[in-house]
């Protein structure tokens, strides 16, 4: 007689065993229809899973996040029939979830096509509409190979010889496909009506370019219509929004093939690095921080010492000189340490706040490179806080402030939180990670702040909170960070004179908020798809003339402009005005000043906005003045 506890606390007795599906149907006959899968103590298991004994129970439909990812993978199932029905030949490898959708690897004589792909889409709905059920067997691995063999599955049966022969493995049916799989899946296809192919690809079996390479169909499935509509929505926004697309039209940056990984900036990307840049030196500067610089090329043994060497030996680049290895630099945090050792420091002096605008260089795989959010160089705005373990909670607390501070002025108001704690690969004892787990948990606990704890994904050296903020389009973008050190301070030797006369090693708080200012620039040419706000535009205002008659005026604009700090153009080219409008509204230069005879006379402006909105005439002055506000609270 199992008691069933569902989440909100109620419960419900039956007399024998019953199915998630049986509960769900003693609940409601909506909610029956509904339920997808379901959570038992804790484990995702098929609706149609018998529950024996007393146990909590979650019902799974698609407007939970476990529902969405039993539908994604119900719908890799589903790809894999379909192109069974359709090329018969070709043999099924593996169709894992991934995030908004799935894909699915297979082997076949040719190259699938797009005709192909929409196809299989065709045949993916058609299934659908038969509402075939999926039940789910259990063979002994042996039993599990001989089946796939003499389906002629031969890359099916290779995955299963691999796996121990005292296991039993889950087999899903759904009509005539049959394939391997722990599940949990939907009860039936009719189940899956919002998904889409989206692309093909190539992938090496097994991940290895050795092995056959296969064709990797990729999809993306939803709890329905309206999700799937707006996922569709997102990436037809990003595609225009594309920054790397956007960098070559708005004449911002480019790479190439001489410098993989590494950026050209042009002058009018550069100008916007050079705001960020000096926007958060501003910022660093009112919080306390003295700005240093380090050595780019620094000796293998410091990065051994600080334990860089072991944990990220394949990604740094290195050089030799004369009978010496050097590292150039990854990181700057182990060249921060050496800044401190220079000179005794007293518990007075702390906490001491370092910043540096480092450029580090990783050696990142060549296909993970992508335009400015993944490269080899970039530079960090970076800083490190040397404290006392009584500061830590402080200087948390202020750096929340600081960070929070920043991403409104840049335009971002959704910011989530996540608490990363000790990895499996890590240095220093259990002891001083729960010191530093707990310091960082309590200070955004004392903060109010609403977190999610990310277990396993600290740092080597120490556990972190992650800050990722959240685009125009619903895209979340990790940026900020802190992370509590106890350990690489002492491996490199710091230390201060507490007030008892001791000498302890300092609390090291590894921070930064935009993280790669590279990668953060082009967060932004994506958030506000090209179109700046003034502050950050790289050309603020163009002056434009209609005739050569008021090109002496449209000079004494530009002078006065320039001189207020405006950055301005002056187009003075004997063209239509309309294509000048059109052109630099192209060109995303937020505000057009057009200059006539009636403006000459007047000695006034006209003024149109990027978006096409006539100001009408007004004086210079007071033009000048709305700009200046604009600035100065970063509209």
């Amino acid at each position: 007689m199992p008691v069933i506890t569902l989440p909100d606390g109620s419960q419900r007795q039956f007399d024998q065993a019953v199915s998630v599906l049986d509960v769900a149907q003693s609940i409601g006959a909506g909610l029956a229809k509904a339920t997808l899968a379901g959570k038992v103590n804790g484990a995702t298991v098929d609706a149609s899973t018998l529950i024996e004994q007393d146990s909590t129970l979650q019902i799974l439909t698609a407007k939970d996040e476990e529902g969405v990812d039993v539908i994604r993978h119900s719908t890799a199932h589903l790809l894999a029939q379909a192109v069974k029905q359709l090329f018969p030949n070709a043999q099924v490898t593996i169709g894992p979830v991934v995030e908004n959708g799935f894909y699915y690897d297979f082997s076949y004589e040719r190259p699938f096509t797009p005709e192909d792909l929409k196809a299989i889409e065709k045949k993916m709905q058609q299934l659908v509409a038969e509402d075939i059920a999926i039940n789910r067997s259990v063979l002994s691995r042996d039993e599990a190979v001989g089946f796939f063999k003499g389906l002629g599955e031969d890359y099916k049966a290779e995955i299963i010889e691999s796996i121990p022969s005292n296991e039993d493995l889950s087999l899903y049916q759904q009509g005539d496909f049959t394939d391997l799989c722990r599940g949990p899946h939907v009860p039936s296809t009719g189940k899956l009506k919002s998904f889409k192919l989206m692309k093909i690809a190539g992938a090496y079996w097994r991940g290895d370019s050795n092995n056959e390479m296969l064709q990797r169909i990729y999809g993306t499935a939803w709890g329905d219509k309206k999700e799937l509509k707006a996922y569709l929505h997102r990436l037809e926004e990003a595609e225009k929004r594309d920054h790397r697309k956007l960098g070559k039209a708005l004449g911002l940056f480019h790479a190439q093939e001489e410098a993989p990984g590494m950026v050209f900036w042009h002058d009018k990307g550069w100008t916007i690095y050079q705001q960020v840049e000096q926007y958060i030196r501003e910022k660093l500067r009112a919080n306390g921080y003295g700005e240093v610089k380090t050595p780019q090329v620094v000796d293998r043994s410091l990065w051994e010492k600080s334990g860089h060497w072991d944990k990220f030996g394949d990604m740094i680049f290195t050089t030799h000189s004369e009978t010496r290895d050097y590292a150039i630099k990854p990181m700057n945090c182990p060249c921060h340490i050496q800044i401190y050792n220079q000179g005794l420091k007293s518990h007075r002096d702390l906490p001491i706040r370092m910043a540096e605008f480092g450029s580090c260089h990783r050696n990142e795989p060549s296909g993970t490179l992508h335009g400015l959010m993944r490269v080899r160089n970039f530079v960090q705005d970076d800083a490190h806080i040397f404290c006392t373990e009584a500061q830590i909670q402080s200087e948390v607390s202020t750096f929340i402030d600081l960070l929070f501070e920043v991403y409104k002025d840049f335009g971002f108001e959704e910011i989530i939180i996540k608490l990363s704690t000790r990895p499996e690969n890590r240095v220093g004892d259990d002891a001083v990670w729960d010191k530093a787990e707990n310091a960082l948990e309590l200070a955004l606990n004392n903060k109010g702040l609403d977190w999610e704890l990310q277990p396993g994904e600290g740092a080597f050296y120490g556990p972190k909170i992650e800050f990722s903020l959240k685009d125009c389009i619903g895209r979340v973008w990790q940026c900020g960070t802190i992370q509590v050190d106890f350990s690489m301070p002492g491996r490199l030797g710091a230390t201060y004179i507490a007030e008892d006369g001791s000498k302890q090693t300092p609390v090291m708080l590894h921070r930064a908020v935009l993280g790669s200012l590279e990668r953060f620039i082009g967060i932004l040419i994506e958030n506000h798809a090209g179109t700046f706000p003034l502050w950050l535009s790289p050309v603020q205002v163009v002056v434009m003339c209609i005739t050569q008659r008021q090109a002496e005026y449209a000079e004494q604009i530009v002078q006065e402009l320039e001189f207020q700090g405006l950055r301005t153009k002056i187009d003075l080219r004997n063209e239509k005005i309309g294509f000048k409008i059109r052109e630099h509204s192209m060109q995303r230069v937020p505000y057009q000043i057009i200059l006539g005879d009636k403006e000459l006379e007047d000695q006034s402006v006209t003024v149109r906005t990027q978006k096409g909105e006539d100001l009408g005439s007004l004086p210079l002055s007071q033009f000048i003045e709305r700009l200046q506000d604009e600035i100065a609270n970063k509209k």
